[in-house]
C-alpha cells in the first residue's frame, strides 16, 4: 500500500519530463526550420540569427507565443530576400500565425506547404516576383491573404471559397485568368482583383465592392463594371490579339475617377523624384568645385571634418537609424516603420510610395528610393536641402530619412485631403 503514492509520484515526474522534452523539441524544430530558410534564401542584410542567442528574444523578425515555446510570427519586410522559398523550411513551423515577407525580391512558385500551415491566419507576400499558380491548399484559418504585385498566373483557386474566416483578399496586379469564383460563403470586407486578365461576369455576392476592386480586366463585366452582353466575352488566353490590361487600362479613353487620381499621384511622385535626382547631380558638382574653399576654411580654424571621413567615427550602434528633422514630433523607429501596415500610393521610375499606418495610429508616407547610388555624406547634404524646402507652406515637409548602402527611405507627412487633382477639381461621387 505504501508503494502506491511513490509510484504515482514517479509517474507524475515522468509525465512532466516528457512534456518538457516535447516543448524543447518543438522549439528546436522551429529553430532548424528558420535556419534552413536563411541558408537557402540569399539576403542583402544580415539577419543576425545567432544560435547562441534565444530565438524568441534576440532573433530579428521572429515572435513567439507567451510562454516562449513556439514561433508564431515572422516579420521580415524589405530585408533584401531574393530567390525562391524552399519547401520544408518555413512550412515546418506548424504553430505559425503571421507571415510577412512583403517588399522583397522573392521569386518562383510558392511552396505548397507554406500557405497550408493549419494555424496560419495572416499572409503578406505582396511586392515580390512570385510566379506560377496560387496554391490550392490553403489554411482554413486565413483571415488576410495579400499576394498582390507579383506575377501569379492561372485561375483563382476555387478552394478560397472554403476560407470562412477570410476578410481581406488582395490579388491585384498579377496575371490571373479565368472567371472569379462566387465566394458567396466569405465575409470579405476588402477585395481587390484589379489589373489581371480575368473574364466573365462579377458574381452577385461581390458586386457590393467598388469599381476599383475589378478595374483593369478588359474581359470582365457586370456591376460595378459595364453590363454584360448576350455574347460571352472571350477568354484573354484564347484571344491572341488581346492587349495586356495593365497597358490598355492606362490608355482607355473612359478613365474612372479612381484611375485618374492614381495617374496624378504617380506623375507627381515621378516629377518629385526627378527633381531630387537633378538636385543630387547639381549639388555634387558644386561640392566638388568648392573643395579648395573647404580646405581653406579648415586651415583657418574652421571645421576639421573631411568629407570622405564623414560618419567614420560614429559607433556602429548609431548607424543606419532614422534621422528626424528638427521640430518633428514623431517617436517611432525603423523597426516600427518596417512593421507598419502599408498601402501602395504609387510607383515610379525611381521608387515606390507607401502609406504606412503605425501601431500608435500615426500615418506617414514612405518613399522607397531605388537604384540611387550616392555616398552617405552627399545624401545627407541633399536631405538637408529638401528638409529646408519643406518649410514652405505649400510643400509637404520631409520629416525623416533613412540611409544604408542597400536602402534609402524618405518619410513625409500624410496628406489626408487627397491628390492634387482632387484639390483642384474636387471628387465626383
Amino acid at each position: 500500500m505504501k508503494l502506491q503514492p511513490l509510484l504515482a509520484a514517479i509517474a507524475f515526474l515522468i509525465l512532466l519530463l516528457s512534456v518538457f522534452l516535447h516543448v524543447i523539441a518543438d522549439l528546436d524544430s522551429d529553430r532548424q526550420a528558420l535556419l534552413d530558410f536563411a541558408e537557402s534564401v540569399p539576403h542583402i542584410r544580415k539577419l543576425n540569427w545567432n544560435l547562441a542567442l534565444p530565438i524568441c528574444k534576440s532573433w530579428a523578425g521572429i515572435a513567439c507565443n507567451k510562454d516562449g515555446t513556439r514561433v508564431i510570427a515572422i516579420h521580415l519586410p524589405a530585408v533584401g530576400l531574393f530567390g525562391p522559398i524552399p519547401a520544408n523550411s518555413i512550412g515546418k513551423l506548424d504553430a505559425l500565425k503571421v507571415l510577412s515577407l512583403r517588399a522583397n525580391y522573392l521569386n518562383g512558385s510558392v511552396p505548397s506547404d507554406l500557405l497550408s500551415i493549419p494555424s496560419l491566419q495572416s499572409v503578406y507576400l505582396q511586392h515580390n516576383s512570385f510566379s506560377g499558380d496560387i496554391p490550392v491548399s490553403l489554411s482554413p484559418r486565413l483571415g488576410v491573404l495579400d499576394l498582390s504585385f507579383n506575377s501569379f498566373t492561372g485561375e483563382i483557386p476555387s478552394t478560397i471559397k472554403n476560407l470562412t474566416r477570410l476578410s481581406v483578399l488582395n490579388l491585384q496586379f498579377n496575371s490571373l485568368t479565368g472567371e472569379i469564383p462566387s465566394l458567396d460563403t466569405l465575409r470579405l470586407t476588402n477585395l481587390n482583383l484589379s489589373y489581371n486578365m480575368l473574364n466573365g461576369s462579377v458574381p452577385d455576392p461581390l458586386q457590393k465592392f467598388p469599381l476599383t476592386s475589378f478595374a483593369g480586366n478588359s474581359h470582365l463585366c457586370g456591376t460595378p463594371l459595364n453590363s454584360c452582353s448576350s455574347t460571352p466575352s472571350p477568354s484573354p488566353a484564347a484571344d491572341g490579339s488581346a492587349i495586356p490590361e495593365k497597358q490598355k487600362a492606362v490608355h482607355s479613353k473612359k478613365l474612372s475617377t479612381g484611375i485618374i487620381i492614381a495617374i496624378v499621384v504617380v506623375v507627381s511622385l515621378v516629377m518629385f523624384l526627378l527633381v531630387l535626382v537633378i538636385s543630387f547631380c547639381c549639388l555634387k558638382k558644386k561640392v566638388s568645385h568648392s573643395t579648395s574653399i573647404i580646405k581653406e576654411k579648415v586651415a583657418n580654424g574652421g571645421r576639421s571634418e573631411k568629407p570622405e571621413d564623414f560618419g567614420s567615427g560614429v559607433p556602429d550602434a548609431e548607424k543606419n537609424k532614422l534621422v528626424f528633422f528638427e521640430g518633428c514630433s514623431y517617436s517611432f523607429n525603423l523597426e516600427d516603420l518596417l512593421r507598419a501596415s502599408a498601402e501602395v500610393l504609387g510607383k515610379g521610375s525611381y521608387g515606390t510610395a507607401y502609406k504606412a499606418v503605425l501601431d500608435e495610429a500615426t500615418i506617414v508616407v514612405v518613399k522607397r528610393l531605388r537604384e540611387v547610388g550616392v555616398a552617405k555624406k552627399e545624401f545627407e547634404q541633399h536631405m538637408e536641402i529638401v528638409g529646408r524646402a519643406g518649410r514652405h507652406p505649400n510643400i509637404v515637409p520631409l520629416r525623416a530619412y533613412y540611409y544604408s548602402k542597400d536602402e534609402k527611405l524618405l518619410v513625409n507627412e500624410y496628406m489626408p485631403a487627397g491628390s492634387l487633382s482632387a484639390a483642384l477639381h474636387g471628387i465626383n461621387c
